[in-house]
């Protein structure tokens, strides 16, 4: 167990406050809300709080818990990997991490198996995990194996430095070529399943380009500026054009598909070590009836020049 030790300045989250010493923002609100900070010696647990200037502010930190996953032989795309990172494909229908219900056979699993080491910044259940995909979604997803790699990706996801484009085949017709979907996204009040656009919800933005449609169904490229949990499925079907497959947010009137038709596509970031310039991308499978690679890249970049 460390601890690391703060002042306030009247204007600074706590959770913003705490997470200066090697310890990411999510990760510090995390253990905030778990009870291990204080202020002035009192239990604080709401990482938004604001110390007055010249309080001082703790945090205990546990030590990082060796896993107690085991490596599965799962199979598993690995298209880069270096001392810090490595960008894998997760196929449609994988667990990302072990929770109840899936204690094995998860992204995790694989990932022990097939790399030589991860981050520990996870914890336990999800060593090396920067961000998550649903499991019935499939695509790209960045890994840390150290946790300096892990810190600095988390703060480039936090500041929105990090370019994740997704393929979506979602119902009906589009008039328009391009367009955003500007709403704040929170948990359903009716259905604690669902994320829903909520006033007074998190911020989220996404933005979408036609790849190409037919007379029941589109498939659009999609780049999230925001990265709030279920922000596509929830966005498109507030829109009237929920997500193929999706048998969460979607009805029975859908055109059918074999799975839910959601695919993580490109990855583009600055190696948090080097700083170079990375960039991925994976085709989706033939179910999507995606264009070629060269023709994505071009909607890819009308959807980038409608931002500017």
């Amino acid at each position: 167990m460390r601890e690391i030790i703060a002042l306030g300045d009247g204007a600074t989250r706590l959770d913003v406050l705490l997470s200066q010493a090697n310890l990411s923002r999510s990760q510090a609100a995390r253990l905030i809300k778990e009870g291990l900070a204080s202020v002035l010696g009192k239990t604080v647990i709401v990482p938004s709080f604001k110390p007055k200037a010249g309080e001082e502010a703790r945090l205990m930190v546990p030590e990082a818990a060796e896993t107690g996953n085991q490596p599965e032989d799962i199979p598993l795309h690995i298209l880069y990997q270096d001392d810090a990172l490595a960008v894998v494909e997760k196929p449609a229908g994988l667990v990302v991490h072990p929770a109840a219900g899936n204690p094995s056979g998860t992204l995790v699993n694989a990932l022990l198996f097939h790399l030589d080491q991860l981050s520990g910044i996870g914890g336990e259940k999800r060593p090396g995990i920067v961000h998550r995909l649903d499991k019935d979604t499939s695509g790209l997803m960045l890994v840390a194996k150290n946790d300096r790699a892990h810190l600095a990706l988390s703060r480039a996801l936090a500041q929105r430095q990090i370019e994740k484009y997704y393929l979506a085949a979602v119902a009906g017709q589009f008039k328009e070529e391009s367009g955003r979907i500007d709403g704040p996204i929170a948990r359903s009040p009716r259905d604690r399943k669902k994320m829903t656009v909520l006033e007074g919800g998190r911020e989220a933005l996404t933005l979408w380009q036609l790849a190409r449609q037919d007379d029941t169904s589109a498939l659009v490229l999609i780049r999230l500026v925001t990265g709030r949990t279920h922000q596509i499925r929830a966005h498109f079907a507030h829109a009237n054009h929920p997500v193929l497959g999706d048998t969460l947010y979607g009805h029975k009137g859908l055109p059918p598909a074999p799975r839910l038709m959601l695919h993580a596509w490109s990855l583009a970031f600055a190696h948090p070590v080097t700083g170079a310039a990375m960039a991925f991308t994976a085709p989706p499978e033939a179910a999507f009836r995606a264009p070629g690679e060269a023709e994505l890249l071009a909607v890819k970049v009308r959807l980038n020049d409608t931002i500017k």
